[in-house]
């Protein structure tokens, strides 16, 4: 039962007992806009909603899972006001500075990650390519991580003076000095580096990825779905008991601290730094290493 109309930024697609729910903007190497938010979140609860659905797989169409956040592409769409889900908030058009960012950042980046990882459903982040700062906070929304040997993940925020992602899961996705190095640096992690640290389930050859996610999805599937649901949730709240929650949402402030300093000394709240400075500094990078 797929759904890919030619303007969709999300496509669904039901196999079996798995909605296969894949980013759609392969020639932003799928940067996240707030319309492509909406569409997951569409997509997500199309899938709860489905008692024939056990499993929901997460993918990137194109030679990336996600490049992040779009700070740059012609559709990018920060401006728009979109029907919010996450939070009660108010709306973040027409207001500005830290009122502006915050909430906005509240709805669509940290609240939209928090409420896709309470789905009651197993989720798994199907990981090819490029991995890269908003594209961790949706693969670390799901319950785990399968990807190909040519993935790689990243968190280059630094670079803009900011302490990581909105969702900031670094040191419970790996542990405190990992997520120190790959913050400091900024570096690329490659696959395996990540299996190693605990980040990801599973590395597997790129032509096997689709076929090895898709085995193990159905293998939970054939799992009983309520308690499949209250494991999550028992893992989850042992995670929030660790710190995970809390830990969050004092990040949160502090990241909107780096973008107010910024707007402030530079008058740009990502201090100058757009998709293609960031992406050019971490190949120079790799030329260099």
């Amino acid at each position: 039962m797929p759904s890919t109309s030619d303007d969709s930024v999300v496509t669904y697609e039901r196999r079996g007992a798995v909605a296969l729910v894949t980013l759609n903007r392969p020639e932003y190497r799928n940067a996240q806009n707030s319309k492509m938010t909406y569409a997951l979140d569409a997509a997500f609860s199309r899938a709860v909603d489905d008692d024939e659905v056990k499993v929901i797989v997460l993918a990137g169409n194109g030679k990336h899972f996600c490049a992040g956040h779009d700070i740059g592409t012609p559709e990018r769409d920060a401006d728009q006001s979109f029907d919010r889900k996450a939070v009660i908030w108010w709306d973040h058009t027409g207001r500005e500075g830290v009122d502006r960012r915050f909430a906005r950042e509240s709805e669509v980046y940290l609240g939209m990650c928090r409420r896709w990882r309470e789905i009651p459903k197993p989720m798994i982040a199907m990981v090819h390519g490029a991995c890269v700062a908003g594209g961790l906070m949706l693969a670390w929304s799901c319950d785990f991580i399968v990807a190909s040997d040519d993935a790689f993940f990243a968190d280059p925020v630094v670079k803009m003076g900011i302490p990581g992602v909105e969702y900031f899961a670094h040191p419970w996705v790996m542990n405190p000095r990992a997520a120190k190095e790959f913050l400091y640096t900024g570096d690329r992690m490659p696959a395996q580096r990540a299996h190693e640290l605990g980040m990801v389930n599973h590395v597997v050859e790129r032509a096997e990825l689709e076929s090895f996610t898709l085995d193990l999805a159905g293998r939970i599937g054939a799992m009983p779905g309520f308690g499949l649901a209250l494991t999550k949730k028992a893992i989850n709240q042992a995670e929030d008991l660790q710190g995970m929650r809390a830990g969050m949402d004092s990040v949160f402030g502090l990241h909107h601290a780096a973008h107010a300093h910024n707007a402030e000394v530079g008058g740009d709240s990502l201090a100058g730094m757009d998709a293609r400075k960031m992406r050019d500094a971490a190949e120079r990078k790799d030329k260099d290493a």
